[in-house]
């Protein structure tokens, strides 16, 4: 069973940045894929991005490219979403999530969610 917990969300302004956390407790982390995911809660919950486990590769929604960057520190597991250049469309609960399938897209099932982290971008 892997715990996730998320950080680092808050208020910001349009424009401004965010850096996410996710510490996973599992010393496995690196046999995971790891994504982030956010919900507004009048819309689906959405695909934001992916890494694979080697951090090789990485997946991104057409709307945060370019504004977004997913890492990961597998000696820390821990995986983070850099967000700069937000926008008030990117306030959302933000989840991060674990699957041991596929290369890090948002295609395939993720079995282990965090508690999420609430991002709010004023205008």
């Amino acid at each position: 069973q892997v715990q996730l917990v998320e950080s680092g969300g808050g208020l910001v302004q349009t424009g401004g940045s965010l850096r996410l956390s996710c510490a996973a407790s599992e010393r496995t982390f690196n046999t995971y894929n790891m994504g982030w995911f956010r919900q507004d809660p009048k819309k689906e919950r959405e695909f934001v991005a992916g890494i694979s486990r080697s951090g090789r590769s990485t997946y991104y929604r057409d709307s945060v490219k370019g504004r977004f960057t997913i890492s990961r520190d597998n000696t820390k597991n821990t995986v983070y979403l850099q967000m700069n250049s937000l926008k008030p469309e990117d306030t959302a609960v933000y989840y991060c999530a674990a699957t041991a399938v596929g290369d890090g897209g948002g295609d395939v099932p993720y079995d282990y969610w965090g508690q999420g982290t609430q991002v709010t971008v004023s205008s």
